[in-house]
């Protein structure tokens, strides 16, 4: 009896041993670039569409540093075509819009701006805010530097919120405290 339970014990310590594998397990940045091109392989999507939307902005842009008057440009677009839906720290028919640089790429919120139509149909993330907000964004029909604009007025935002202490707006009820 003695005998049978050393062998089990080896032959499972053999086992054992043996499954461990040399290989380590991936990192985590490595699971996360695994889990994206599995999101863009099953979405139909690339993975520059996934982080940065669907629309005319098909390439990194270089931002640089925020410009005064694309603020003053931005802020004039945003009242007159974004505060029906809008507000910056107050959700309405869309989402409050503070701290949506920080959130989004300025690509991404770009296509959205310039896309709406075919970010809903298409981007999966949103699709989501669609299902929270239930209304549709609509194009307002802006031009690629008026959008640039409106990227510099809401980056500018999130810089006076944070200075501010001003805080953020949750994008979705789930995420209210």
């Amino acid at each position: 009896m003695k005998t049978f339970i050393n062998v089990l014990l080896v032959a499972g310590l053999i086992v054992f041993v043996a499954c461990g594998g040399g290989e380590k397990a991936p990192k985590k940045e490595q699971k996360n670039q695994t889990a994206k091109t599995g999101q863009a392989a099953s979405s139909g999507l690339t993975e520059f569409q996934l982080q940065n939307g669907i629309g005319p902005i098909t390439s990194k842009l270089q931002i640089g540093e925020i410009d005064p008057a694309k603020v003053k440009a931005g802020e004039a677009t945003y009242k007159a075509k974004c505060t029906p839906c809008h507000r910056l720290d107050k959700r309405l028919v869309g989402p409050a819009l503070r701290y949506v640089t920080l959130r989004r790429s300025p690509e991404y919120i770009m296509n959205m701006v310039l896309n709406p139509t075919g970010m809903v149909k298409e981007h999966p993330e949103a699709k989501k805010v669609l299902a929270e907000y239930l209304s549709p964004m609509t194009d307002m029909h802006l031009t690629v530097d008026q959008a640039r604009e409106l990227v510099d007025y809401l980056r500018n935002a999130a810089k006076e919120g944070k200075e501010k202490n001003i805080p953020e707006v949750p994008l979705f009820k789930s995420q209210q405290q």
